[in-house]
């Protein structure tokens, strides 16, 4: 009885102090950088340092800018501004790679 005891028990602290978690059993599973509330302003582009997509599991397609003072703003995935900054930056950082 002891032995099992023990053994339940250290099964159970192993299981509390392990990181590593089945993504099934996982109750959040949404990425980190959702938008929920787009901005419908555009920015100067000497004012933004990068902008990315989301995630594609998010609810809202959107990109997230990061402004040179480290403020983020999320605007809408058809939002023509962003589409035009998004193109811009990345085809100028794919033509420095080359």
């Amino acid at each position: 009885m002891k032995t099992l005891c023990f053994t339940l028990g250290l099964l159970l602290l192993t299981a509390c102090c392990c990181n590593a978690m089945p993504k099934a059993l996982q109750f959040n599973t949404a990425p980190g950088n959702c938008c929920f509330n787009v901005c419908t302003r555009s920015l100067p582009l000497k004012r933004v340092s990068s902008i990315a997509k989301t995630h594609s599991s998010c609810l809202n397609q959107a990109f997230i800018v990061q402004t040179i003072k480290g403020r983020q703003i999320c605007y809408s995935g058809t939002f023509q501004w962003a589409l035009d900054v998004y193109n811009q930056l990345h085809i100028d950082s794919s033509n420095q790679q080359q």
